[in-house]
C-alpha cells in the first residue's frame, strides 16, 4: 500500500452506513493519487438517523459530529468534510479541530460555482429545506449571485431509489433555473443527489456541481495547502478553541466508538 501524502475524512453525519459505499465509490473515482480517504458514519448510539432534514435532527447529531471531528484530529487527519449540504455543525467542529481543516458541501460548492460562473441555482429536495439553506448561502456572502432554490419534491432517502426519475426531476429543475432565472451553473443541494451531475451537464450545457465531490476536493486541496504552505486553522479571536484541560474536565468530548462504520479508500 502506498504511503499517503494526504489523509482526509468524509463524515456522513448520520447513524447508518446505508450510503457509505456510495461515497466511497465517489472518493475512489475523484481523489488524487497519494490521498487516503476514510468514509465514516456515526455510531447508531448517536441516533439511528438516515437523514437530518429537520433542524431538530441536526441538533441531535451535532454532538456526534463534534466528537467525530475530535477523533479524526487525534488520528492525524489533515482535513475533514462534513457530508451534509446544511453544513451542519461546521463552525462548531472547526472550533475543536486542532490543526485539521474542516469544510462542508455548501460552502465548498458555492465557492466552486462562483469560480465557474457569475450566477448559480441550487436544486433541493423539498421546500422545507429552502429557508435554512437560503440563510446559509447568504451567511457565506453568496446570496447576491444565487438565482434561487428549486425543490423537486424528494426527501433525502428518495434520491437513490429510482435514478431515472431522480435524473428527470433534477434536470427539469436545472432547466427552469437556467431558462427562467438565468442561472449559469447548477448546484445539486444534497449530498445524496450524487451520481447525476455528468448526465445533467450534457443535457443542460452548464457546470453542474455535485456537492459531495466539491466537499471532498476542497478537503483534499486544503490538506495539500496545509502541507505545502503551512496553512492551518487560526486560533485567534473568534477562532479561539476551548482548552484541552477544560474539555477533559467536562468529559463529553471524547467517545472511542464514535464511528459506526468506516471504509478506507487507500492512497
Amino acid at each position: 500500500m502506498t504511503n499517503p501524502t494526504r489523509k482526509i475524512m468524509y463524515l456522513n453525519p448520520v447513524g447508518t452506513s446505508l450510503y457509505d459505499q456510495v461515497f466511497a465509490d465517489m472518493a475512489t473515482k475523484y481523489k488524487l493519487p497519494g490521498t487516503e480517504v476514510h468514509i465514516t458514519s456515526l455510531a447508531e448510539s448517536e441516533g439511528a438517523f438516515t437523514h437530518i432534514e429537520f433542524r431538530s435532527y441536526e441538533a441531535m447529531v451535532t454532538a456526534g459530529i463534534i466528537k467525530a471531528t475530535r477523533a479524526a484530529a487525534k488520528e492525524g487527519f489533515d482535513a475533514l468534510a462534513i457530508g451534509c449540504f446544511y453544513d451542519t455543525a461546521l463552525h462548531d467542529a472547526r472550533e475543536v479541530s486542532g490543526d485539521m481543516v474542516v469544510t462542508a458541501p455548501c460552502i465548498a460548492s458555492c465557492r466552486m460555482a462562483t469560480n465557474l460562473s457569475n450566477r448559480f441555482g441550487v436544486i433541493v429536495g423539498r421546500q422545507k429545506w429552502v429557508d435554512q439553506m437560503h440563510s446559509t448561502v447568504n451567511s457565506y456572502g453568496f446570496g447576491p449571485v444565487c438565482s434561487g432554490f428549486y425543490p423537486v419534491g424528494l426527501g433525502v432517502n428518495d434520491f437513490q431509489i429510482d435514478h431515472a426519475k431522480t435524473n428527470a426531476l433534477l434536470t427539469q429543475a436545472g432547466r427552469d433555473a437556467i431558462e427562467k432565472d438565468h442561472a449559469e451553473a447548477i448546484i445539486l443541494g444534497c449530498t445524496l443527489e450524487i451520481g447525476f451531475h455528468e448526465t445533467m451537464e450534457k443535457e443542460l450545457g452548464v457546470p453542474v456541481i455535485d456537492v459531495s465531490i466539491a466537499a471532498l476536493k476542497e478537503a483534499e486541496y486544503a490538506a495539500e495547502l496545509k502541507a505545502n504552505c503551512g496553512w492551518k486553522p487560526s486560533r485567534k479571536w473568534s477562532c479561539e478553541a476551548p482548552t484541552e484541560e477544560e474539555m477533559a474536565a467536562i468529559g463529553v468530548f471524547e467517545q472511542p466508538d464514535i464511528f459506526g462504520n468506516r471504509i478506507v479508500v487507500p492512497a
